[in-house]
């Protein structure tokens, strides 16, 4: 499934930047790369894992997807759009309507080991402020996300 992810990547850098801007994932496509991503982590441990997580360019971005890694604590680990996010205590972010959207993914992360969030975040692609849906799943200490706009 990396191999496809790689692929897809890449033939979409060749695409215009207007008709980038145009396609939007979907969920189902951010909860299978938190699936792929979950499976990275496992596999190659944190230490890789973090820094091909934080590549805005690489195999864990994808149309206006990307991973962001938080640990139970609220400290980003990684983030594929916003990388001077990454050691900052993220437990008091609010979106746009002032929900606490940290603090709800790692109470839903650790509640239920995974599921859906609801909040609202500047589009990379668009640069506007949207409604988002975000899958998390925890993973020990972790909890890895990824969140797709509402069209």
């Amino acid at each position: 499934m990396m191999l496809k992810l790689v692929a897809i990547t890449a033939a979409l850098t060749l695409l215009p930047a207007a008709a980038k801007a145009e396609e939007r994932a979907t969920t189902k496509e951010a909860e299978m790369m938190v699936h792929q991503a979950v499976a990275f982590l496992k596999k190659e441990g944190p230490e890789k894992a973090l820094g091909v997580f934080s590549d805005p360019k690489g195999v864990f971005t994808y149309r206006d997807l990307y991973i962001y890694v938080l640990d139970v604590k609220g400290v980003m680990r990684a983030h594929g759009s916003h990388p001077e996010f990454v050691g900052k205590d993220q437990m008091q972010r609010k979106d746009a309507d002032g929900k606490f959207m940290t603090k709800d993914a790692i109470e839903l992360a650790k509640a239920k080991g995974s599921g859906w969030l609801d909040y609202k975040w500047q589009n990379p692609v668009t640069g506007q402020v949207e409604n988002k849906v975000a899958y998390v799943e925890l993973v020990g200490d972790l909890v890895v996300g990824c969140g797709a706009f509402r069209k």
